[in-house]
Protein backbone atom coordinates (compact mmCIF):
# COMPACT_ATOMS: atom_id res chain seq x y z
CA UNK A 1 0.00 0.00 0.00
CA UNK A 2 1.44 3.54 -0.64
CA UNK A 3 1.73 6.10 1.96
CA UNK A 4 -1.57 8.57 2.28
CA UNK A 5 -1.13 12.26 1.69
CA UNK A 6 -1.85 12.43 5.47
CA UNK A 7 1.17 10.09 6.20
CA UNK A 8 3.62 12.25 3.85
CA UNK A 9 2.70 15.16 5.68
CA UNK A 10 2.85 13.99 9.11
CA UNK A 11 6.31 12.91 7.77
CA UNK A 12 6.94 15.74 6.63
CA UNK A 13 6.20 18.01 9.73
CA UNK A 14 7.88 16.04 12.07
CA UNK A 15 11.19 15.96 9.74
CA UNK A 16 11.22 19.95 10.08
CA UNK A 17 10.58 20.47 13.38
CA UNK A 18 12.37 17.25 14.99
CA UNK A 19 14.90 16.52 12.12
CA UNK A 20 15.36 20.73 11.33
CA UNK A 21 15.61 19.21 7.63
CA UNK A 22 15.84 21.41 4.71
CA UNK A 23 16.71 21.04 1.07
CA UNK A 24 20.10 20.54 1.10
CA UNK A 25 20.03 17.37 3.46
CA UNK A 26 21.04 14.06 2.11
CA UNK A 27 18.57 11.44 3.50
CA UNK A 28 18.81 7.80 3.77
CA UNK A 29 15.38 5.60 4.44
CA UNK A 30 16.01 2.27 6.19
CA UNK A 31 12.66 0.59 6.45
CA UNK A 32 11.58 -3.17 5.68
CA UNK A 33 8.29 -5.13 4.27
CA UNK A 34 6.19 -4.50 7.19
CA UNK A 35 6.36 -0.73 7.52
CA UNK A 36 7.51 0.36 3.64
CA UNK A 37 4.03 2.44 3.66
CA UNK A 38 5.80 4.40 6.41
CA UNK A 39 9.32 4.48 5.35
CA UNK A 40 7.94 5.56 1.70
CA UNK A 41 6.10 8.75 3.44
CA UNK A 42 9.09 9.65 5.48
CA UNK A 43 10.96 9.19 2.04
CA UNK A 44 8.20 11.24 -0.33
CA UNK A 45 8.30 14.07 2.35
CA UNK A 46 11.88 14.58 2.02
CA UNK A 47 11.65 14.58 -1.77
CA UNK A 48 9.06 17.11 -1.21
CA UNK A 49 11.36 19.45 0.56
CA UNK A 50 13.82 19.19 -2.24
CA UNK A 51 16.49 16.47 -0.60
CA UNK A 52 18.16 13.64 -2.06
CA UNK A 53 16.89 10.27 -0.77
CA UNK A 54 18.06 7.04 -0.96
CA UNK A 55 15.79 4.19 0.59
CA UNK A 56 17.12 0.71 1.74
CA UNK A 57 14.81 -2.19 2.51
CA UNK A 58 16.14 -4.56 4.79
CA UNK A 59 16.09 -8.28 3.33
CA UNK A 60 13.21 -10.11 5.31
CA UNK A 61 15.08 -13.48 4.88
CA UNK A 62 17.93 -12.13 6.72
CA UNK A 63 15.68 -10.99 10.05
CA UNK A 64 16.19 -10.87 12.75
CA UNK A 65 19.50 -8.66 12.73
CA UNK A 66 22.10 -9.01 15.10
CA UNK A 67 24.72 -7.09 13.28
CA UNK A 68 24.87 -4.13 11.02
CA UNK A 69 24.72 -5.32 7.18
CA UNK A 70 27.87 -4.34 5.83
CA UNK A 71 25.86 -2.98 2.83
CA UNK A 72 24.03 -0.59 5.11
CA UNK A 73 26.95 0.85 6.84
CA UNK A 74 27.99 1.77 3.21
CA UNK A 75 25.33 3.66 2.44
CA UNK A 76 25.87 6.91 5.64
CA UNK A 77 28.66 8.60 3.27
CA UNK A 78 27.56 12.13 2.58
CA UNK A 79 24.39 11.33 4.14
CA UNK A 80 22.62 14.06 6.92
CA UNK A 81 19.74 12.54 7.98
CA UNK A 82 18.66 8.92 8.36
CA UNK A 83 15.13 7.73 9.00
CA UNK A 84 14.67 4.15 10.94
CA UNK A 85 11.08 3.01 9.83
CA UNK A 86 11.95 -0.55 10.82
CA UNK A 87 9.69 -3.10 12.84
CA UNK A 88 10.51 -3.35 16.79
CA UNK A 89 11.20 -6.95 17.15
CA UNK A 90 12.81 -7.25 20.05
CA UNK A 91 15.53 -10.35 18.73
CA UNK A 92 16.99 -7.15 16.62
CA UNK A 93 18.30 -4.94 19.93
CA UNK A 94 21.93 -5.95 19.07
CA UNK A 95 21.38 -4.69 15.59
CA UNK A 96 19.46 -1.62 16.77
CA UNK A 97 21.81 -0.61 19.54
CA UNK A 98 25.13 -1.48 17.18
CA UNK A 99 23.31 0.62 14.25
CA UNK A 100 22.32 3.53 17.03
CA UNK A 101 26.09 3.89 17.99
CA UNK A 102 26.92 4.29 14.54
CA UNK A 103 24.66 7.08 13.30
CA UNK A 104 25.14 8.61 16.60
CA UNK A 105 29.06 8.19 16.38
CA UNK A 106 28.77 10.46 12.86
CA UNK A 107 29.56 14.17 13.74
CA UNK A 108 26.90 14.87 11.01
CA UNK A 109 23.92 12.88 10.94
CA UNK A 110 20.84 13.37 12.33
CA UNK A 111 18.79 10.57 13.21
CA UNK A 112 14.76 10.06 13.02
CA UNK A 113 14.65 6.13 14.67
CA UNK A 114 11.10 5.03 14.64
CA UNK A 115 11.20 0.98 15.74
CA UNK A 116 7.50 -0.38 15.61
CA UNK A 117 6.20 2.62 13.74
CA UNK A 118 2.19 2.06 12.10
CA UNK A 119 0.26 4.03 9.79
CA UNK A 120 -2.08 5.25 12.29
CA UNK A 121 0.91 6.84 14.23
CA UNK A 122 1.41 8.93 11.21
CA UNK A 123 -2.09 9.48 10.30
CA UNK A 124 -4.24 9.74 13.99
CA UNK A 125 -2.01 12.26 16.42
CA UNK A 126 1.45 11.57 17.51
CA UNK A 127 3.54 13.09 14.36
CA UNK A 128 0.93 15.94 13.49
CA UNK A 129 0.92 17.87 16.79
CA UNK A 130 1.95 21.39 18.36
CA UNK A 131 6.17 21.02 18.33
CA UNK A 132 6.13 24.30 19.63
CA UNK A 133 4.03 23.19 22.90
CA UNK A 134 5.76 20.63 23.42
CA UNK A 135 9.09 22.26 23.46
CA UNK A 136 7.56 24.66 26.29
CA UNK A 137 6.39 21.40 28.38
CA UNK A 138 9.85 20.25 27.81
CA UNK A 139 11.63 23.09 29.01
CA UNK A 140 9.11 23.70 32.25
CA UNK A 141 9.81 19.78 33.09
CA UNK A 142 13.38 19.66 32.63
CA UNK A 143 13.45 22.94 34.67
CA UNK A 144 11.77 21.30 37.11
CA UNK A 145 14.41 18.37 37.55
CA UNK A 146 17.95 20.52 37.24
CA UNK A 147 19.91 20.21 40.06
CA UNK A 148 17.82 17.03 41.37
CA UNK A 149 19.29 15.00 43.33
CA UNK A 150 16.62 12.53 43.14
CA UNK A 151 13.50 11.23 42.38
CA UNK A 152 10.18 9.51 43.88
CA UNK A 153 7.58 7.65 41.49
CA UNK A 154 4.47 6.30 43.15
CA UNK A 155 1.47 4.98 41.48
CA UNK A 156 -1.67 3.74 42.23
CA UNK A 157 -0.95 0.19 41.74
CA UNK A 158 2.04 0.13 44.32
CA UNK A 159 5.01 1.86 42.43
CA UNK A 160 6.65 2.82 45.33
CA UNK A 161 10.86 4.06 43.89
CA UNK A 162 13.15 6.62 44.77
CA UNK A 163 16.06 7.18 42.16
CA UNK A 164 19.39 8.63 42.67
CA UNK A 165 19.99 12.07 40.06
CA UNK A 166 23.07 13.18 41.56
CA UNK A 167 24.80 14.44 38.54
CA UNK A 168 22.41 13.70 36.00
CA UNK A 169 20.10 15.60 33.86
CA UNK A 170 16.91 15.37 31.96
CA UNK A 171 16.79 16.36 28.45
CA UNK A 172 14.04 16.32 25.68
CA UNK A 173 13.91 14.39 22.34
CA UNK A 174 12.27 17.39 20.36
CA UNK A 175 15.40 17.92 18.34
CA UNK A 176 18.08 15.76 16.42
CA UNK A 177 21.38 16.98 16.45
CA UNK A 178 24.35 15.25 15.48
CA UNK A 179 25.76 12.29 18.42
CA UNK A 180 22.03 12.69 20.01
CA UNK A 181 19.04 11.69 17.74
CA UNK A 182 15.66 11.11 18.45
CA UNK A 183 12.42 8.91 18.10
CA UNK A 184 9.51 10.02 15.75
CA UNK A 185 7.01 10.05 16.89
CA UNK A 186 8.63 12.22 19.75
CA UNK A 187 7.26 13.89 22.86
CA UNK A 188 9.46 12.71 25.72
CA UNK A 189 11.76 14.29 28.51
CA UNK A 190 14.35 11.34 29.56
CA UNK A 191 17.74 10.99 31.46
CA UNK A 192 19.83 8.38 33.36
CA UNK A 193 19.45 7.71 37.00
CA UNK A 194 22.84 6.99 38.83
CA UNK A 195 23.43 3.28 37.87
CA UNK A 196 23.66 2.38 41.53
CA UNK A 197 21.06 4.28 42.48
CA UNK A 198 17.47 2.59 42.66
CA UNK A 199 15.85 1.48 45.30
CA UNK A 200 11.68 0.15 45.79
CA UNK A 201 9.15 -1.34 43.52
CA UNK A 202 8.50 -0.92 40.44
CA UNK A 203 4.83 -2.03 38.97
CA UNK A 204 4.14 -2.27 34.98
CA UNK A 205 0.89 -1.92 34.04
CA UNK A 206 1.31 -0.61 30.81
CA UNK A 207 3.74 -2.07 27.71
CA UNK A 208 7.03 -3.66 27.37
CA UNK A 209 9.67 -3.80 25.34
CA UNK A 210 8.17 -4.51 22.07
CA UNK A 211 5.82 -7.29 23.31
CA UNK A 212 2.63 -5.02 24.21
CA UNK A 213 0.83 -4.51 27.07
CA UNK A 214 1.40 -6.94 29.80
CA UNK A 215 -1.53 -9.45 30.74
CA UNK A 216 -0.91 -9.23 34.92
CA UNK A 217 1.15 -6.33 36.40
CA UNK A 218 4.84 -6.24 36.64
CA UNK A 219 6.57 -5.79 39.74
CA UNK A 220 10.03 -5.74 39.93
CA UNK A 221 12.09 -5.13 43.24
CA UNK A 222 15.34 -3.05 42.73
CA UNK A 223 17.89 -2.45 45.71
CA UNK A 224 21.28 -0.58 44.53
CA UNK A 225 20.09 0.47 40.82
CA UNK A 226 19.57 -3.36 39.97
CA UNK A 227 16.71 -5.52 39.79
CA UNK A 228 17.13 -8.14 42.15
CA UNK A 229 13.53 -9.59 41.85
CA UNK A 230 10.24 -9.62 39.38
CA UNK A 231 6.86 -11.06 39.57
CA UNK A 232 4.20 -11.33 37.58
CA UNK A 233 1.01 -13.41 37.18
CA UNK A 234 1.27 -14.32 34.16
CA UNK A 235 4.16 -16.74 33.88
CA UNK A 236 5.05 -16.50 29.73
CA UNK A 237 5.34 -12.90 30.52
CA UNK A 238 7.76 -13.26 33.36
CA UNK A 239 9.30 -16.20 31.49
CA UNK A 240 10.22 -13.38 28.73
CA UNK A 241 11.08 -10.84 31.10
CA UNK A 242 13.90 -13.05 33.54
CA UNK A 243 15.08 -14.25 30.25
CA UNK A 244 16.13 -10.89 29.02
CA UNK A 245 17.15 -9.23 32.37
CA UNK A 246 19.84 -12.19 32.41
CA UNK A 247 21.11 -11.28 28.90
CA UNK A 248 24.05 -10.03 30.22
CA UNK A 249 25.56 -8.59 33.83
CA UNK A 250 24.33 -5.20 32.80
CA UNK A 251 20.68 -5.68 32.10
CA UNK A 252 19.36 -5.36 35.53
CA UNK A 253 20.98 -2.19 36.04
CA UNK A 254 18.67 1.13 35.99
CA UNK A 255 19.20 2.91 33.06
CA UNK A 256 16.08 5.16 31.89
CA UNK A 257 13.28 7.64 33.31
CA UNK A 258 10.95 8.88 30.96
CA UNK A 259 8.22 11.20 31.07
CA UNK A 260 5.46 11.74 28.10
CA UNK A 261 4.04 15.01 27.20
CA UNK A 262 3.09 14.47 23.45
CA UNK A 263 -0.58 15.39 23.92
CA UNK A 264 -1.68 12.95 20.33
CA UNK A 265 0.38 9.82 21.84
CA UNK A 266 -2.32 7.40 22.65
CA UNK A 267 -1.54 4.45 25.83
CA UNK A 268 -1.56 1.73 23.23
CA UNK A 269 0.33 -1.38 23.03
CA UNK A 270 3.26 -0.08 20.83
CA UNK A 271 6.31 1.80 23.39
CA UNK A 272 7.42 3.75 20.70
CA UNK A 273 4.06 5.77 20.68
CA UNK A 274 2.93 4.83 24.41
CA UNK A 275 5.75 5.99 26.13
CA UNK A 276 4.76 9.65 24.68
CA UNK A 277 1.51 9.49 25.76
CA UNK A 278 0.38 11.94 29.10
CA UNK A 279 -0.02 10.37 32.04
CA UNK A 280 3.12 8.02 31.86
CA UNK A 281 6.25 7.15 32.90
CA UNK A 282 8.85 4.48 31.82
CA UNK A 283 11.84 3.24 33.46
CA UNK A 284 14.07 0.94 31.07
CA UNK A 285 16.88 -1.63 32.40
CA UNK A 286 19.83 -2.39 30.55
CA UNK A 287 22.36 -0.25 27.98
CA UNK A 288 22.02 3.65 28.62
CA UNK A 289 25.42 4.88 27.00
CA UNK A 290 23.89 7.27 24.54
CA UNK A 291 22.41 8.97 27.31
CA UNK A 292 23.99 12.31 29.30
CA UNK A 293 26.14 10.30 31.69
CA UNK A 294 25.38 6.90 31.32
CA UNK A 295 27.84 4.25 31.93
CA UNK A 296 25.51 1.04 31.84
CA UNK A 297 26.76 -1.81 29.18
CA UNK A 298 24.55 -3.81 28.29
CA UNK A 299 23.35 -5.93 24.34
CA UNK A 300 19.60 -4.83 25.50
CA UNK A 301 17.66 -1.82 26.54
CA UNK A 302 14.07 -2.38 27.57
CA UNK A 303 11.18 0.37 28.55
CA UNK A 304 8.52 -0.42 31.37
CA UNK A 305 5.82 2.19 31.54
CA UNK A 306 3.34 3.06 33.89
CA UNK A 307 0.20 4.77 34.10
CA UNK A 308 -1.00 7.70 36.63
CA UNK A 309 2.67 8.25 37.86
CA UNK A 310 3.09 10.59 40.62
CA UNK A 311 6.82 11.75 40.18
CA UNK A 312 8.45 14.14 43.35
CA UNK A 313 12.00 15.78 42.75
CA UNK A 314 14.12 15.58 45.60
CA UNK A 315 16.31 17.95 46.72
CA UNK A 316 19.86 18.13 48.52
CA UNK A 317 18.64 20.38 51.09
CA UNK A 318 15.54 18.20 51.66
CA UNK A 319 13.14 20.09 50.10
CA UNK A 320 10.30 18.53 47.42
CA UNK A 321 9.17 19.44 44.27
CA UNK A 322 6.11 17.94 42.54
CA UNK A 323 6.20 17.32 39.00
CA UNK A 324 3.40 14.93 38.45
CA UNK A 325 0.48 14.34 40.51
CA UNK A 326 -1.64 11.08 39.01
CA UNK A 327 0.15 11.79 35.60
CA UNK A 328 -0.87 15.07 35.18
CA UNK A 329 2.10 17.48 35.42
CA UNK A 330 1.50 19.70 38.06
CA UNK A 331 1.06 23.63 37.31
CA UNK A 332 -2.42 22.83 35.17
CA UNK A 333 0.73 23.07 31.89
CA UNK A 334 -1.12 20.28 30.18
CA UNK A 335 -3.55 17.16 30.63
CA UNK A 336 -5.04 15.12 28.95
CA UNK A 337 -3.97 12.56 26.01
CA UNK A 338 -5.56 9.61 24.11
CA UNK A 339 -6.31 6.47 25.51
Amino acid sequence: MPPTPAMIAAARAAMIHALGLVADDAVLVVTDDETRACGEAFAAAARKVGCDVTVHRLAADERPLLGVPPELAALLDDRQVVINAIVGDVRELPFRLAWLRMLEGSAVIRLGHSPGITASMMTDGPLAVDYGRMRQLASGLIAAFADAAGAHITTPLGTDLVLDLRGRRLVSDLHAVPGVGVNLPCGEVYGCPVETGADGTLVVDGCWGSAGTVPSPLTFTLEAGRVVDARCDDAATLDAVTRLLDTDPGARTIAELGIGLNPGARLCDRMLEAEKAFRTAHLAFGDNQGMPGGRSRSAVHIDYLVTRPTITVLRADGSEVPVLADGDIVGGQEGGGHE
